[in-house]
């Protein structure tokens, strides 16, 4: 993040959800922040007990992104949890399922 008084100010959201609730946190950064400095200022992952955030788990408006991104004003910082189950296998117990209906 580069530093000045005068610096142009943007705003963001970094939003995480989980099953039970979510979190969205708007922030004011300086032009230039990255979104790994935009998820340590918003503390967001601090707010859910045993979150450890993992940045190549991360995007902006639901589409991938790397930590050293610079963010630009209105993006939305989004930190993904890992999946509980593999959305493949589901779909293919629920067409069983509905097979031997």
């Amino acid at each position: 993040m580069t530093g000045g008084a005068g610096q142009q100010k943007i705003h963001v959201e970094v939003v995480l959800a989980m099953p039970d609730r979510q979190e969205i946190v708007a922030l004011e950064v300086g032009a230039g922040t990255s979104l790994a400095e935009a998820i340590k200022l918003s503390a967001v992952a601090e707010k859910f007990e045993n979150f450890e955030p993992d940045l190549t788990r991360v995007g902006i408006f639901g589409h991938k992104a790397k930590a050293d991104q610079v963010l630009r004003d209105g993006d939305r910082v989004e930190l993904y949890r890992p999946l509980i189950a593999d959305p493949k296998e589901v779909r293919r117990q629920r067409a069983l399922k509905q097979a031997k209906s």
